[in-house]
């Protein structure tokens, strides 16, 4: 990654931050950012967790400028900026698996969790998106969330529990991340998520119809996908 992508990347979460800062005030609010927890393949890292009594927000931020076309269903989403072309995968679908992991480690109930998508940069979503794909009013969306799932207490668990299953926020564990996601993702006979086959698809709907990618042999339970390699 170049260092103008690099730092594009940094300056976004950064607003993210500073947004949660100013306007999730404690102690409705705790939000927790750069969590990295093992799962049984290695680990995964969420950009943001926000803890309420109205549930636990899993934060997915994507820094990306261009029209954004993609859909619920669709394996990948693609970005077009000056004729450049990205397809990039499903970022709810990668999100569920962030929400998986972390209910599993947090023993956190899934149905009290809420998966956000926030696009930061300048983007236009092109395709009717979920309520949970954003570009913006991102506080907005957390804070309609009204009805009340868990009690102070049980709150305060839930964040003690995170911070002792999440690793320490170090420059050591990025690395080790980034050396298991190379290990997970770069094969294409084993899917990154669960380890079952992936098999050749072709996509039937959507922006990406007729385009072929692998998917995990134990789709629907399974919804990982990856490009086919480049020839």
């Amino acid at each position: 990654m170049s260092l103008g992508l690099q730092f594009t990347g940094w300056f976004g979460e950064l607003k993210t931050v500073i947004a949660k800062k100013l306007f999730l005030r404690s102690p409705d609010y705790v939000d927790i950012n750069n969590v990295t927890i093992r799962t049984r393949r290695g680990t995964t890292q969420i950009d943001h967790v926000i803890i309420s009594r109205y549930g636990v927000f899993v934060v997915e931020t994507k820094n990306m400028s261009g029209w954004i076309f993609g859909g619920e269903d669709a394996p990948f989403w693609i970005k077009t900026n000056r004729g450049n072309k990205l397809r990039f995968q499903n970022p709810l679908h990668q999100n569920a698996s962030h929400i998986r992991a972390l209910s599993n480690s947090a023993r956190i109930a899934l149905e009290t969790m809420h998966s956000v998508v926030v696009f930061r940069g300048n983007c236009s979503l092109r395709t009717q998106m979920p309520p949970n794909v954003l570009t913006g009013g991102y506080i907005t969306y957390v804070k309609s969330k009204r009805q009340v799932l868990f009690t102070e207490d049980e709150v305060k668990r839930i964040v003690a529990t995170i911070k002792s299953v999440m690793l320490p926020q170090t420059h050591a564990t990025h690395l080790q991340h980034v050396a298991h996601l190379k290990q997970r993702f770069g094969s294409t006979t084993t899917c990154g998520r669960c380890g079952s086959p992936l098999i050749l698809r072709t996509a039937k709907a959507g922006s990406n119809a007729g385009n072929q990618f692998l998917g995990c042999s134990r789709y629907p339970s399974c919804r990982y996908v990856r490009e086919l390699p480049a020839r």
